[in-house]
């Protein structure tokens, strides 16, 4: 913690805001049982404004929404906060079939007796945890109903049959949403006013490349350049419709520096991963030619990682 809170020091977040979270996790120490729930994120989330937003929102004791198109960096700075918060995180990936008792729980039979088994977001209020709803917007509207009593001022889970569960003072919900998918939909309103919203922007080349190095120490400064440029076009031309933004992928990015470390070309690694995102003949030949400008296809390891 001490770590993270140093680095963003560094980064000019308000020291103000730092010291909150310190007397946050002061008060509200981590259950030992499930210390192995705090992540460990793997790079840090580079935005000061964003930062800053959303910490004052977490110590305000309101729930966030990250919302913004795809390779923005929510799942990454969900990670951030709850390390930085010290707190237990409890997942809930949405789709289209999620129901209520995904979300809070259901009755199971343990061979002498049905007992209520709890979901992710009863776990999360009970144990002051933090509960990430991730793509909230890809669940029906009537199965997110549930959330309504837990996620506004009454802070407590009415389950049908059993005790009120009451949501502890340092548990907050994460949620986060991405634009345009197959399958999402709009929050309506009783739902989205239970959030504070962050409209996630477009990750900096800057910043890009300081996620590149953070994931890749001993990558080539030449070649990590021109994997940030290449991220840059493929975003541009999506925005402008020339293509889809599958292979604006973040993920993909970095999956591609990993295979490429295995021992694949720069071509095959990029092909897999950036490529082959879309399904579409004409608009994969738009992405390789896009590609081809940037990133030989034939750089190995010992080139992409030659610092």
């Amino acid at each position: 913690m001490a770590e993270l809170i140093e680095v963003l020091e560094k980064e000019g977040v308000d020291r103000e805001l730092l010291d909150g979270v310190r007397k946050f996790r002061e008060k509200f120490p981590a259950a030992p049982a499930f210390e192995d729930r705090i992540p460990k994120a793997p790079a840090l989330y580079y935005g000061k404004a964003v930062w800053e937003e959303a910490i004052a929102v977490l110590l305000a004791g309101k729930n966030l929404l990250l919302a913004g198109p795809k390779a923005t960096g929510k799942n990454l700075l969900c990670e951030n906060l709850a390390a930085l918060f010290g707190r237990p995180v409890w997942n809930v990936s949405f789709h289209i079939n999620t129901d209520a008792a995904s979300l809070i729980g259901t009755d199971t039979f343990d061979g002498e007796r049905v007992s209520f088994r709890k979901g992710p977001v009863c776990m999360s209020a009970e144990n002051n945890g933090f509960c990430v709803l991730d793509e909230i917007n890809m669940a029906r509207n009537e199965s997110l109903a549930v959330l309504h009593a837990a996620l506004d001022h009454r802070r407590i889970i009415d389950v049908a049959g059993y005790e009120l569960i009451h949501v502890e003072p340092a548990a907050r919900f994460i949620a986060t949403m991405n634009y345009g998918y197959a399958g999402t939909r709009d929050l309506n309103e009783a739902l989205s006013s239970r959030f504070a919203i962050i409209s996630m922007p477009q990750i900096a080349e800057e910043d890009m490349l300081r996620l590149l190095r953070a994931y890749f120490p001993d990558i080539s400064g030449k070649i990590a350049g021109q994997f940030v440029k290449l991220f840059g076009e493929l975003a541009r031309k999506a925005e402008k419709a020339e293509i889809s933004d599958r292979a604006v992928d973040m993920r993909g990015m970095l999956d591609a520096l990993e295979l490429i470390r295995q021992g694949l070309t720069s071509g095959q690694a990029l092909e897999m991963t950036i490529v082959n995102k879309t399904f579409d003949l004409y608009e994969q030949t738009l992405i390789r030619d896009c590609i081809g400008s940037r990133i030989p296809p034939d750089l190995d390891r010992e080139v992409v990682f030659g610092e």
